[in-house]
């Protein structure tokens, strides 16, 4: 098992990771009813294609010893009505400053963010626009 999730009442949820019992709750989004005081669902769905892309670019940078401590990516969803669902996410990548890399190790961890198990999983009617600023 994945995770345990409890309804907690007023249109919020408390999700429980079942290894590391760590927790992440879940509000609606203002313009749905909510309040927007947690992420809601569909945002967390956009963080997780950021928080994918990130992880895998580690794997990689990790094995040609290049350190990405600092790298930090803005996430800006889209939603789109009838029906309700996600219409795109903005991913802004910001490398560190003095970070030194050729053109193939650039090259290799765009194609690690782009390729990352969120990114193919998601329907390929969400947009991912992606923008690398070295």
């Amino acid at each position: 098992m994945t995770s345990s999730i409890v309804y907690k009442g007023e249109l919020r949820t408390e999700a429980t990771h079942v290894h590391s019992q760590s927790i992440v709750e879940t509000d609606a989004p203002l313009d749905n009813q909510g309040k927007a005081e947690r992420f809601s669902p569909t945002d967390l769905v956009a963080t997780a294609l950021g928080s994918c892309m990130l992880t895998i670019m580690g794997i990689k940078a990790r094995d040609m010893q290049v350190d990405l401590q600092g790298l930090k990516i803005d996430i800006q969803k889209h939603m789109k009505p009838e029906p309700r669902r996600i219409a795109a996410v903005d991913v802004t990548f910001h490398f560190p400053a003095g970070l030194q890399l050729d053109d193939k190790q650039k090259k290799i961890l765009e194609n690690a963010a782009l390729t990352c198990p969120v990114a193919k999983s998601l329907d390929p009617a969400i947009e991912q626009n992606v923008v690398f600023n070295w």
